[in-house]
């Protein structure tokens, strides 16, 4: 249970990337200004670009859009001999269950923009992109507001000499479009297909540039390195994650929303402390907690999150044991229960829910998704769309069963780009954390669950 001192440091922790969310206008550079906004930048212009990226580095910064890889590492990545280099904004966010960037560029678009000049000052970056999600029609709107503004007031200008040049592009609504290199190839006016790694993006990346690739809520965090310095990071943040972040919580709680907390915070507390808990007569069945393509979490034993033993030492037999819902909501903390906290995109589910009937829904979304590039992932998510509706709708075979584990299993690790672990990785943690269910369904012919009109809260229509 969460003492009322612990509920209390989480709630009130600072909460710079999501502070003016609420505050009339912040949208607009008059608001920015007088909430000290561009101070990052003019303290990044009295550094060397090679002491920023140090920064970055100290404050243990780490991409925000899936994979986590430290920012000033990435930075530091570029050829040193470069001419030419570009900053892309991947602000593609398509993965369900997350809704925090399109909240940055609707509600704090000068921040994003700072971030922008920052980071281009630090990579010498002369042009940068803002992919955009076609769907986010007002954060586009107020994207190309911010930049018309902050070009007046010549914030751009000397930035390592010349004018920046800032852009957003629109996108097609296509998942695998979040992919940096298929964003890259789309932003080029091709078919947006992930390109073979090596060469990496920092080596020839958009028109075959150097160039860096970022995700919205990352490269924001550069404003705050300057102004903040490493050690609020530190204070924040953990070992290997500095800083607060932006968790996104959706499902069968009270209060859903998107919530910046410190990264020492644990999956148990965010939802049942800060998000309320369930929604009235439900009880929690799974937790996916890093958007849809991660594996599951449920309330069961994890040995693996008690801290290590020393030499010499011995448990105490009496020692309460941890659930896998009691990690940590970090990187590192959510491998070792075999998860992942990709986008941060925390979908609660509830025992009401078929776990059958949810996978088919996640399959369909990746096949149809699926850019048809790789033949595993083209054809495996076909199959296992049709497999698991035939188990949903009562004409699975237990052969069907065996298939679709082993279909996950031989698309995991088998596509250029990681769709088609998108795919496989839920189906099979689903498939072996709920194997009585989708059993059920075999045997019975018949899905045990009410149809989904039917187990709508009081008030909610399909």
């Amino acid at each position: 249970m969460t003492t009322e001192a612990r509920l209390k440091e989480l709630l009130e922790c600072e909460k710079p990337l999501s502070k003016r969310w609420r505050q009339p206008n912040a949208h607009k550079l008059d608001a920015y200004l007088a909430d000290g906004g561009y101070k990052g930048l003019e303290i990044a212009k009295t550094k060397k670009p090679e002491e920023i990226i140090d920064a970055m580095k100290q404050a243990n910064t780490r991409g925000r859009g899936g994979a986590g890889f430290p920012t000033g590492m990435k930075w530091g990545f570029l050829p040193p001999n470069r001419t030419e280099t570009y900053l892309v904004i991947n602000a593609d966010e398509s993965e369900p269950g997350t809704f925090k960037d399109r909240y940055i560029m609707e509600r704090d678009p000068h921040l994003l923009l700072e971030g922008i000049a920052i980071a281009s000052y630090a990579i010498k970056a002369q042009v940068c992109y803002v992919f955009i999600r076609g769907e986010f029609g007002l954060a586009m709107q107020r994207m190309n507001f911010a930049i018309e503004e902050a070009k007046a007031k010549g914030l751009f200008k000397d930035i390592q000499g010349v004018e920046l040049q800032v852009y957003t592009h629109p996108g097609a609504g296509a998942y695998i479009c979040g992919e940096e290199t298929a964003l890259l190839e789309s932003l080029e006016g091709k078919r947006g297909y992930p390109r073979l790694k090596p060469p990496f993006p920092a080596v020839k990346g958009a028109f075959q540039k150097p160039t860096i690739v970022n995700n919205v809520e990352t490269i924001i965090l550069a404003p705050l390195v300057m102004t903040k310095g490493v050690e609020w990071f530190t204070k924040y943040g953990i070992e290997k994650c500095g800083g607060t972040k932006l968790y996104c919580v959706s499902g069968a709680v009270k209060k859903p929303g998107t919530y910046e907390l410190p990264h020492h915070v644990t999956l148990r507390e965010l939802v049942f402390d800060i998000c309320g808990g369930m929604l009235p007569g439900r009880q929690l069945k799974g937790i996916v907690p890093g958007g849809s393509s991660v594996p599951i979490l449920v309330p069961r034993p994890a040995p693996q999150l008690l801290p290590p033993l020393k030499e010499g030492e011995t448990r105490d037999p009496k020692t309460k044991i941890p659930e896998e819902i009691d990690v940590r909501l970090d990187f590192e903390s959510l491998r070792k229960v075999n998860s992942f906290l990709g986008s941060c995109g925390i979908i609660v589910i509830d025992d009401k829910t078929c776990i059958v009937r949810a996978l088919l829904n996640l399959i369909q979304f990746y096949h149809h998704e699926s850019c048809g590039q790789c033949t595993p992932c083209r054809e495996g998510t076909g199959w296992l769309e049709r497999m698991l509706l035939r188990v949903e709708r009562g004409d699975g075979t237990p052969n069907d069963l065996e298939t679709i584990y082993s279909a996950g299993k031989n698309i995991m690790g088998n596509t250029i780009c990681a769709l088609g672990d998108a795919a496989a990785m839920p189906t099979m943690s689903y498939f072996e954390k709920f194997k009585d269910e989708f059993v059920a369904h075999v045997r019975d012919h018949k899905c045990p669950y009410p149809a989904e009109e039917e187990i709508l809260p009081s008030g909610w229509v399909l």
